[in-house]
């Protein structure tokens, strides 16, 4: 008779979510994971509008905030070993504000807000003469913010970049959590 051991069996379907949950606790992991990712974001942003040729609004523009904030801060954790946590919430401040600007983002590309000056960033209030305007209008097509030019799994950008820094801003919650418990 052959006598298998239960723990032979169940060990090795405990010890991944066991690992997880130590990666998971690990904060130069997480923030590592976190610079790489807005490093690939931006990287895809960029690809986004030079290579493939659609052009970004100004909402677009001020979405990629967080991620390079992000790429600086997280750098400087790592650099100066010094105020971890405060940077850490810094960083937590830029996504929750990121996610802010994306969902309002959503909002105006789904009809629910009116476009705000913000989209308009280039006009200007002082009083121009028809041929500068005209010269200005025949130059650049200003770029709608309800209008989206690119859409992935028929999402818009600004929809996945919603998601996106609500699931960061609870990340870097968890981050900031974890620096309190060391």
């Amino acid at each position: 008779m052959v006598y298998f051991n239960w723990n032979f069996y169940c060990g090795f379907s405990r010890r991944p979510l066991y690992n997880f949950h130590l990666m998971f606790s690990n904060n130069k992991l997480i923030l590592n994971s976190i610079l790489a990712f807005s490093f690939l974001s931006l990287a895809i942003a960029y690809f986004i509008q030079y290579i493939l040729g659609h052009e970004p609004c100004n909402l677009c523009l001020i979405e990629r905030i967080p991620y390079f904030a992000s790429l600086i801060l997280i750098s400087l954790i790592f650099l100066i070993n010094k105020f971890e946590k405060l940077i850490a919430s810094i960083v937590l401040l830029f996504f929750i504000f990121g996610s802010v600007v994306s969902f309002y983002h959503v909002g105006i590309e789904q009809g629910f807000f009116s476009e705000s000056l913000v989209c308009d960033l280039d006009s200007s209030n002082v009083s121009m003469s028809k041929e500068d305007l005209l010269k200005k209008l025949q130059n650049k097509t200003p770029i709608s913010c309800k209008d989206v030019t690119f859409r992935f799994f028929k999402l818009s950008l600004a929809t996945i970049n919603t998601v996106i820094s609500i699931l960061l801003s609870g990340i870097m919650i968890k981050v900031i959590k974890n620096y309190g418990k060391n």
